[in-house]
Order: structure tokens, then C-alpha cells, then sequence
């Protein structure tokens, strides 16, 4: 009976976990089940069983167009990280595939897509505003800024193979339901405060 009983509980709680990414994306923005071909499934848009793109190993089973757009990144006198950036890459890449408005929402699988992102959404391919991203974050960058948190402090998973990326502070999976799929409420800057020492 332990025998049956361990498998029944794992399974029982991948079921769960399923059911709860399911259910916080469900009625997200990034809840594209009404785009036209999806048969009202969530998760086909960015994930698929399977032929799955194995060109990416930043996310699971990935099926989503990637984007092959050149940016203009963010550049400060005061960013020490920016010597460890060449191009948006890992995890940030995939975000960008469809908030930078080159590649259709609807650009998965086999479909071409002709959906484009809304204005509010898309970052475009100018990044100058926009926190940085792909960034190497480790102790050296910590030390020559002076104002940053020690990376081994930080939460799991805030950092993506040492990286800063999107997904440093957006959720896109959106499981803690919080304004702009954060990773963390921001009250009182609360998630600029993570990695910012002010």
C-alpha cells in the first residue's frame, strides 16, 4: 500500500500545482486562450507537449516564435552591469517575443500569427527606459555598485543562471495575482528594495 500510496501523492500534487498556474494565468493578461486556433486552451501560446522548439532551454516544452530583434539597451553612467550585456537573452528573450512587438501573439506552433501586442504592452525594440535586463548579478557587480543587495540574499529564483532577467521581477505565470504580474507587491517600493539598498 506505501508503494501505491507515495506515486498517488505525487501525482495528486503535480495535478494541483497544474491546476494552480492554470488557474492564476486563467483571466491574466497572459491568458491568450481567445486568440483565434487555440481551441481556448492557456497554455498552447507559449508551451506545447509536443515539437517543442529545442533552440531555447530557458522554458519548458516552448512553442512560441521567438523574437530575432536587435535592441537598444539601457545605458547609464551609474550601470555597472552593463559590460555583461550583449543582447536580451534567456528568459527576457521569450518575454520580448511578444512585448516587443515584432512577432505576433499568435506566432506559435505552426501559425504565422497576426495578432500584435496592445500599445500599453509593447515595450518595443528601444529599451533605453526600461530596467536592464540579461545582466550578470553576482557579487563583483555588487560590490562595484555599492546600493545592491548580495545576490545570494535574494529570493529563489529571482535570478535566472546569475542573470537579472524580466522574470527578476514579473511573474508570467502571475501566481501571487498581483498588479503587473509581479514577483513581489511593491508597496513602498517593497520589490525595488529587494535588490536596491536605498
Amino acid at each position: 500500500m506505501k508503494r501505491i500510496a507515495l506515486p498517488l501523492v505525487a501525482l495528486f500534487a503535480a495535478v494541483g500545482l497544474a491546476s494552480l498556474a492554470q488557474a492564476a494565468v486563467k483571466s491574466s493578461k497572459h491568458d491568450l486562450s481567445a486568440l483565434t486556433g487555440t481551441d481556448a486552451q492557456i497554455c498552447v501560446v507559449c508551451h506545447t507537449p509536443h515539437k517543442a522548439d529545442t533552440s531555447t532551454t530557458d522554458a519548458p516544452l516552448w512553442n512560441h516564435k521567438l523574437t530575432t530583434a536587435t535592441y537598444t539597451l539601457y545605458d547609464s553612467p551609474t550601470f555597472n552591469g552593463k559590460g555583461s550585456i550583449v543582447q536580451p537573452a534567456g528568459v527576457s528573450k521569450l518575454c520580448l517575443s511578444c512585448h516587443d512587438g515584432t512577432v505576433a501573439l499568435d506566432a506559435y506552433g505552426t501559425n504565422t500569427g497576426t495578432t500584435m501586442i496592445s500599445t500599453a504592452g509593447n515595450l518595443g525594440t528601444d529599451l533605453k527606459k526600461s530596467h536592464p535586463v540579461s545582466f550578470t548579478y553576482d557579487s563583483t557587480l555588487q560590490t562595484a555598485d555599492g546600493e545592491l543587495a548580495d545576490p545570494a540574499t535574494l529570493p529563489a529564483g529571482w535570478l535566472n543562471s546569475g542573470k537579472f532577467e524580466c522574470s527578476s521581477c514579473h511573474d508570467v505565470h502571475n501566481k501571487l495575482n498581483l498588479d503587473k504580474m509581479l514577483n513581489k507587491a511593491n508597496t513602498g517600493s517593497a520589490l525595488c528594495l529587494t535588490c536596491h539598498l536605498k
